[in-house]
């Protein structure tokens, strides 16, 4: 039994779903809306026949889709799609996005935030918007310092809070948030997210609730990019990071003009520009994210090898 489901799954026994199988469908339906058949049997310890039987049983039933995901998977790697109304409806998430159809990155996103899901079963999830902001507001964490967009429309303005459906977790003691990378070509994303969970962070940490960030991604080269961010973010909380001296304000400066002016003498100083360039990014991602607030207690990395696909852009 999955804690955070809440017994949630007990309400697809109308469908003729019962059991583990029952438990896969709420599982799916609540962080991500899509599956691949090497995730199912990962999470049910079972072969690929057996998978292929559960997605037709999906299909015939007339809940679910399974195409090629065009720009995400190897050759032959097929995506299962829960589209059903009435089954996120007895699920309380009728609202959800995940029945739709969604772009390359946006389905690779959800694949890879369940695939950790899934890693991690024993973690107190908070799989939906309203759960999010019902447990922040248990914490009196006033919703404007939550993460939100608004949505324009032709009837009004939607806000949504926690827009990218990560996945995320809290309990008495921690709160972790999970950060994944689709196949981005920069830390940008990264370093956004990060910024607008800033306040978030430094209120739960006032509340004694450590902060961790996990960052979830399908090659080694992400995850190093994105531990460099995170060891910033971390150093924030601890130990005066380099940006908070003075010397390193100035240091960026004479990197920036010896750029501007050609100066080969100073930037030969720290390797070459190449390296001086990198230097002075470090430094201005540092100072950001410390005039930001952003500050955790703990990080982690975490690779997918259930999960594939290409690069995106940032």
């Amino acid at each position: 039994m999955i804690g955070h489901l809440k017994g949630r799954e007990k309400a697809l026994e109308e469908f003729g779903w019962t059991g583990r199988r029952a438990e896969w469908i709420a599982l799916v339906c609540l962080h991500s809306g899509v599956f691949t058949r090497a995730q199912f049997c990962f999470h049910l310890n079972v072969g690929e026949v057996r998978a292929l039987r559960f997605v037709r049983a999906l299909i015939q039933q007339g809940v679910a889709a399974e195409d090629p995901a065009p720009g995400i998977g190897r050759a032959g790697q097929r995506v299962c799609r829960i589209f059903s109304r009435p089954l996120y409806r007895a699920l309380g998430a009728e609202d959800i996005r995940h029945r739709r159809v969604a772009s390359p990155e946006v389905l690779s996103r959800r694949l890879l935030s369940l695939d950790y899901v899934l890693e991690h079963p024993e973690l107190a999830w908070l799989p939906t918007e309203p759960e999010k902001v019902q447990c922040f507001g248990q914490l009196s964490i006033p919703r404007k310092q939550l993460p939100r967009r608004v949505y324009r429309g032709a009837v009004g303005d939607t806000r949504r809070y926690f827009a990218l459906k990560l996945p995320m977790a809290i309990d008495g003691i921690r709160a972790v948030f999970v950060h994944v990378d689709p196949g981005y070509s920069t830390s940008k994303a990264l370093r956004s997210w990060g910024a607008a969970h800033g306040r978030l962070w430094e209120a739960l940490r006032q509340k004694d609730r450590a902060v961790r960030v996990v960052a979830v991604a399908r090659e080694d080269r992400t995850l190093e990019r994105a531990e460099k961010v995170l060891r910033r973010w971390a150093e924030g909380a601890g130990t005066k990071a380099r940006s908070g001296d003075p010397s390193a304000a100035r240091e960026y400066a004479r990197i920036k003009r010896a750029v501007l002016t050609g100066d080969k003498a100073t930037l030969d100083a720290y390797g070459g520009v190449t390296p001086a360039l990198k230097l002075a990014i470090e430094l201005q991602e540092s100072a950001e994210g410390r005039a930001l607030g952003i500050a955790i207690d703990g990080y982690t990395t975490w690779r997918s090898t259930r999960v594939w696909g290409d690069r995106f852009g940032s």
